[in-house]
């Protein structure tokens, strides 16, 4: 390719360029898998279990279907919003981005081609009553897809009461009709929502939307199953885990696969940076606070990011699962691995990354130190799968980090760690987002302290105050805004 084509390439074709490899990558591999895990006559069977089954976090859906299956359901998710971004007039953008790398994370683990539907069409309504566009508000499609699991619940589960058998699912008209009706819902709610929670916390939570859905669904469940009487959401995949030389082999064909993922990423981001890295160390230096990394500093920069992020987090996962005791190459851990590269393109890179990961080895040390002094048994590691699925929502936090510096990285890090297993309780594992949700907590807790402690300039608290009384009066002008 010539050097002067190179030049022509659009954030937005680089963006479309990232849905498309990432989507066919699965789909190939998802072939490669069933051959690698002997499982060539059950993938088509798998992913049927995968879609029929309830998937409440955390729904492994390796354990569910088998990997080959769980590659297809993302490859298949993944290339549906490809579709969208094509078809729809307009540009893609940064956000668009976050909402595709967010919906093929959780394909791993509690969203599937047939519950993603619903939640994705329903805020079309919204946007077409408000006369708003609709590839500029693709992401918000993308973001309602976090209540999933709701709709595996409503149409399997809730409308029988609870009752379900594994592999044998019984669509009743009332399941369908609950279906319509939460859509509907969650189609009105989920864009109105999104401006207000990004107030609270001032921006230094990446994951908007986990903020907001967590809270909502904390409603939506204690008001369908509490106050409704009716039994309580249980994972399936928690009598199905996988057996020990299943996750073996995952973690065999996982790790050189995503590494070679990876590497494209930073070897087209720096072809198409014309055969440089130019601008990727002032991206380093960037705070990430209400940063669009790829107007800054160029898409191929962001995709080079991208890669860079990608490969760290995965030698991160292989240290972690081979020196700690815990879960190993899951469908979560390898969904979480592509949650961690959700805003690598508008806020997060490595150098205000690494303090948020290492708060949570802070309170690991300090547990284990506490445990041994007072002879008391240690029920977790740092590869616990909450633990690795909560530091990896956890980056969402980098702003903060890069803002009030490392040492307030490392503390909102230990605080995320010390709660990332309890939000989930909140609101039944029924909303995807609980790793953000909880990092929304911990900047909601952290932010006036800091504040108080280590004020910004008095020009940073202006265009902050600014940005907060904008999106007072003015919601609609933040529909863009990341989740």
């Amino acid at each position: 390719m010539k050097k002067y084509d190179l030049k022509q390439v659009t954030s937005s074709q680089i963006i479309n360029g990232m849905a498309l490899f990432f989507s066919l990558s699965f789909l190939i591999a998802a072939g490669l898998a069933a051959w690698y895990a002997g499982e060539a006559g059950e993938v088509l069977h798998g992913f049927y279990l995968i879609l029929v089954t309830p998937s409440p976090l955390v729904t492994d859906y390796v354990a569910i279907g088998g990997l080959s299956s769980s590659l297809l359901n993302a490859g298949a998710c993944g290339l549906a919003c490809f579709v969208f971004m094509i078809c729809l007039k307009g540009d893609s953008h940064v956000n668009t981005l976050a909402g595709f790398f967010l919906v093929i994370a959780h394909c791993f683990y509690g969203l599937n081609f047939l519950n993603m539907w619903p939640c994705f069409l329903a805020p079309i309504l919204y946007l077409k009553s408000r006369r708003l566009n609709l590839k500029d508000n693709l992401h918000i499609c993308m973001f309602a897809t976090s209540f999933a699991p709701f709709i595996s619940e409503l149409l399997f589960r809730y409308s029988r009461h609870g009752h379900y058998v594994f592999g044998k699912p019984e669509v009743t008209a009332y399941g369908i009709f609950l279906v319509l009706v939460f859509s509907v819902f969650i189609g009105f709610v989920v864009p109105v929502i999104l401006p207000g929670a990004k107030v609270w916390h001032k921006g230094y939570n990446l994951y908007n939307g986990g903020l907001a859905f967590g809270l909502l669904g904390f409603f939506l469940y204690n008001f369908m199953y509490k106050t409704m009487c009716l039994p309580e959401v249980v994972s399936v995949s928690q009598s199905r885990r996988l057996h020990p030389d299943l996750e073996l082999a995952c973690g065999y064909f996982a790790t050189p696969f995503f590494s070679l993922l990876f590497a494209l990423c930073i070897g087209v981001g720096w072809l198409l940076n014309n055969r440089s890295f130019k601008g990727y160390g002032q991206l380093l230096k960037d705070t990430g606070y209400s940063s669009d990394f790829s107007q800054k500093y160029g898409m191929p920069a962001c995709l080079i990011n991208t890669g860079i992020c990608g490969i760290c987090f995965l030698i991160y996962l292989n240290l972690i699962t081979r020196l700690t005791e815990g879960a190993g190459f899951t469908g979560p851990t390898m969904g979480v691995l592509l949650a961690s590269l959700t805003f690598t393109a508008m806020g997060q890179h490595p150098k205000n990354v690494w303090p948020i990961v290492l708060g949570y080895q802070v309170l690991y040390c300090l547990t284990v130190i506490t445990c041994a002094i007072h002879d008391r048994d240690l029920s977790w590691s740092i590869s616990t799968q909450s633990y690795i699925n909560g530091v990896a929502f956890a980056t969402g936090l980098s702003p903060l980090c890069g803002r009030f510096g490392v040492r307030a990285g490392i503390l909102a890090g230990f605080f995320c760690a010390s709660m990332c297993t309890a939000t989930s309780a909140i609101h039944g594992g029924l909303v995807l987002y609980n790793g953000g949700f909880t990092a929304g907590i911990t900047a909601l807790i952290l932010l006036p302290l800091l504040e108080h402690y280590f004020p910004a300039p008095r020009e940073e608290l202006k265009e902050q105050n600014l940005r907060a009384v904008i999106a007072l009066i003015a919601p609609e002008s933040e529909e863009q805004d990341p989740v």
